[in-house]
């Protein structure tokens, strides 16, 4: 079963690609906000423009317009602390309230590395000095303890690399225990279904997320055996009538032929009353017929009729036909013309030959019937893409391209035409195409070249 994988590896897919594109947003995110952070911002970088705005000039110290602007775009206050003697020698801003007028070295430590009465300073080299900026106290969050093993730098790579993988394997986990429950009750849904395609009876466990759904599955699997069921008797009650009728038609069928061909022999009966039982006996003949072909019918479309496979020549079992046809047409109102080339004495075919042998006079007896002012009959056999294909063709009156398409789909030989007054191609041309299916065969319907009728049976060399 090829769709729980499938799906799982849609889920897996999916996964995947929502991974991608959060990372892929977070990365955006972050890259937009820094931009937004100004780079004159940066309290090491002020503090350094500051220290070089600032000039002696004799004794004192002077801060230029760019200094300035920067202690006042930041609220930002600076001192000078002397070399040598840490005493506070220029100022400008608003200095805190306890500011040292002199610094030791570790007073200076201390506000190099953290902050000066909760102010975050930062310094910087000047002229005779050392140039602290202070900020407003909550600016800036300074780390004092900036020390990392050389180790641990060296191995941040690997280290966000095992993070990485580690994050993505949890969160995989996690998806499939949450879709785990899913993908378990799908399978068996889908070899349900699957079931159901093939008309089998199914019952899929109805538990799980999705035990709604298998006993929907269930219930349709009941009805769809029931609803089979009831079919399949319907079909065989009419398949038993179908032949029970025919056998009790048969005896009294065949009294009356006999009798209406003892009246046609009999000189003397006046001619119009032998006309009269000639046509008794062809419309009986006729009736015959027809119900020998709706009792095979119906035997082929359930498997009732046994087909014996044997090779058969395909050119002399259809000969044999049209003579056994031209045998009882003694009128030669049906004259046959034979279309098989002279080189071609053998198509061989695997088939039965009765059967086969019925197909062929359905075919002649169905250009007799639509004719009944008389035709000609055209047979033959060819080869072709390794096919035996065995025509029967008459020059009279046809039928139009609408009536050859819906001969082509009948789907079955108990629908009716709503005109019932006048004989259609119907029955026995479908007896034709069952004969030619159960030979792995296919029959086309067609116009003659001749100008009338044409059924082709097309069967595997």
């Amino acid at each position: 079963m090829k769709t729980v994988p499938k799906l799982i590896r849609r889920f897996v897919e999916t996964l995947i690609l929502s991974t991608v594109v959060l990372v892929a947003v977070n990365i955006f995110l972050l890259l937009f906000m820094l931009s937004r952070i100004e780079s004159n911002a940066h309290p090491y970088s002020a503090a350094e423009d500051v220290a070089a705005a600032l000039t002696r000039q004799g004794d004192t110290y002077v801060l230029t317009e760019k200094g300035v602007q920067i202690l006042e775009e930041n609220d930002a206050w600076a001192i000078l602390i002397a070399d040598g003697s840490g005493q506070v020698i220029w100022s400008q801003g608003p200095l805190p309230e306890k500011m040292p007028q002199t610094f030791s070295l570790a007073q200076v430590a201390s506000l190099t590395r953290g902050y000066l009465e909760d102010y975050p300073t930062y310094p910087a080299a000047a002229e005779g000095g050392l140039l602290v900026l202070g900020f407003p106290s909550g600016s800036y969050w300074k780390h004092q303890w900036p020390s990392w093993n050389t180790e641990l730098i060296a191995s941040v790579p690997g280290n966000l690399a095992s993070w990485a993988i580690c994050n993505v394997l949890v969160i995989f986990l996690i998806y499939l225990a949450a879709n785990g429950r899913i993908v378990k009750s799908v399978g068996p849904l889908v070899s349900g279904i699957q079931a159901l395609a093939r008309g089998e009876q199914v019952h899929v466990p109805e538990r799980g997320l999705l035990s709604e759904i298998a006993a929907s599955v269930n219930r349709t699997s009941d009805i769809l055996l029931s609803k089979n069921r009831e079919i399949r008797r319907k079909d065989m009650a009419r398949a038993n009538w179908i032949a029970g009728v025919s056998h009790d038609i048969r005896t009294p069928l065949s009294m009356v032929m006999g009798y209406a061909a003892g009246m046609e022999q009999q000189e003397s009966i006046p001619p119009r009353f032998r006309k009269q039982a000639a046509a008794i006996r062809r419309q009986s003949q006729r009736m015959q017929n027809l119900i020998n072909d709706l009792n095979l019918a119906s035997k082929m479309e359930y498997s009732m009729q046994q087909v014996k496979t044997e090779p058969v020549n395909a050119v002399a079992l259809l000969r044999k036909s049209v003579v056994d046809f031209i045998n009882t047409d003694p009128e030669e109102k049906y004259p046959v013309e034979w279309e098989t080339p002279e080189e071609l004495t053998a198509c061989m075919v695997m088939g039965d030959r009765d059967l086969l042998s019925r197909a062929i006079f359905n075919l002649i007896q169905n250009c007799v019937n639509h004719n009944e002012q008389g035709c000609t009959i055209f047979a033959g056999v060819e080869t072709r893409d390794g096919t035996c294909r065995i025509h029967i063709d008459d020059n009279g009156v046809g039928a139009s391209p609408e009536e050859q398409e819906r001969l082509a789909r009948v789907p079955h030989y108990m629908v009716c035409d709503q005109n019932t007054r006048e004989q259609r191609h119907g029955l026995g041309l479908l007896i034709v195409r069952q004969i030619a299916m159960a030979h792995q065969g296919t029959v086309e319907i067609g116009s003659s070249i001749h100008g009338g009728f044409s059924v082709t049976i097309v069967l595997p060399l």
